[in-house]
């Protein structure tokens, strides 16, 4: 699957409106965001627990402090994101995670 443009929740998100997204996440909503696009958005505050945010492009996001442990993020890049505060699935090694985010590299997993 691949992220819906049109889903209201991604929507949300990129109305930089987290309160909300929140909301219908406790409300029981998901949504797919596999490859989906976040260039410059603030997602600080975000439940991203058990999402797939793999392949997401996130180059220049705020991430400040949002809770990754749970969160698929295999072949995401973070270049130029702010990550201060962030909690990354611990699959992901530290050297992955600053090739990311200062190459634009894609994140991969150590097995």
């Amino acid at each position: 699957m691949a992220y819906d443009p049109k889903d209201p929740l991604y929507q949300l998100l990129l109305d930089e409106n987290i309160k909300a997204f929140n909301e219908a996440r406790a409300a029981g909503k998901t949504v797919d965001l596999q490859g989906a696009q976040f260039r410059g958005i603030d997602l600080r505050n975000m439940n991203a627990a058990g999402l797939d945010m793999s392949n997401a492009y996130l180059r220049g996001a705020d991430l400040r402090g949002v809770d990754l442990r749970e969160t698929r993020l295999e072949g995401a890049s973070i270049c130029e994101a702010k990550i201060s505060g962030c909690y990354f699935p611990s699959r992901l090694r530290a050297e992955e995670i600053r090739l990311s985010q200062e190459k634009g590299t894609r994140l991969r997993y150590s097995e």
